[in-house]
């Protein structure tokens, strides 16, 4: 058996350090193209995001600005924001080049799955909140609002809101992956996890608690969408083994 030298081991590092950084850079250069692709377009991003809001609101309500700074920060953020979104899938791109070589051919044949699989259901869940949660959670706010109060809001506190919102779906629908990587590396078994649906339940719930704003109705959305995609990992989990024995 071939063994390599200390000299020739800190050149393989250094070279790997190398490559990793270069990988950096070039993630760096990407959300900064498209930053300044987007830059022009901020404030009719930040009018999209604003929609849902605009809708529900009342004709005589609107939304206000508490701090000086906060009608260019906000747009400015959300579009930097955007930028990062957009270059996940290059993201991991390298992630994948960069890990590729010392993988196994069964190792990469499941990465290759798992990784545009977590991309889209990561800009699943995001869509899913701003198209289908976002207004029914505005408008569950709206209408709980005493009649002789007008609902505003400050632009900066609306987005960090709507921020977290997506985050908290993005990263709930990586439950399936979360399952099918801790099953098809040994961790687990489908029996264990069935056994133990009810504190996964309750812990999903749980979770829900803390990374949802303060309020029944969020947490049961979130909750309840994270209970469906652990069963949806479930129900993926026999499939992928399947295919996988079959390598």
């Amino acid at each position: 058996m071939s063994t390599f030298s200390p000299e020739q081991n800190q050149k393989t590092f250094l070279a790997y350090i190398a490559e990793l950084r270069v990988s950096l850079i070039h993630i760096l250069i990407f959300i900064f193209s498209i930053f300044l692709i987007l830059a022009p377009f901020s404030r009719n991003i930040y009018v999209v995001l604003t929609y849902p809001l605009l809708k529900k609101l009342p004709s005589n309500a609107s939304m206000i600005a508490t701090d000086v700074t906060s009608t260019f920060l906000a747009p400015f953020k959300l579009t930097f924001l955007l930028a990062v979104l957009i270059t996940i899938p290059f993201i991991f791109y390298k992630i994948w080049k960069f890990l590729c070589p010392a993988l196994y051919h069964r190792e990469r044949r499941i990465i290759s799955f798992i990784l545009p699989t977590s991309i889209f259901l990561f800009y699943s869940g995001v869509a899913i909140a701003y198209l289908f949660v976002l207004p029914i959670v505005l408008g569950f706010f709206i209408t709980i609002a005493p009649s002789n109060v007008t609902p505003m809001t400050d632009v900066y506190s609306y987005l960090n809101f709507c921020l977290k919102l997506f985050l908290v779906f993005g990263v709930s629908f990586q439950i399936p992956i979360i399952v099918l990587i801790l099953i098809l590396l040994g961790v687990t078994d489908i029996e264990t996890l069935k056994g133990k649906r009810p504190y996964i339940v309750v812990g999903c719930f749980f979770i829900a608690i803390f990374v949802t704003p303060p309020d029944i109705f969020s947490m049961a959305l979130v909750g309840s969408a994270m209970c469906l995609l652990f069963e949806c990992g479930l129900f993926l989990a026999p499939i992928l083994i399947l295919r996988n024995n079959k390598v």
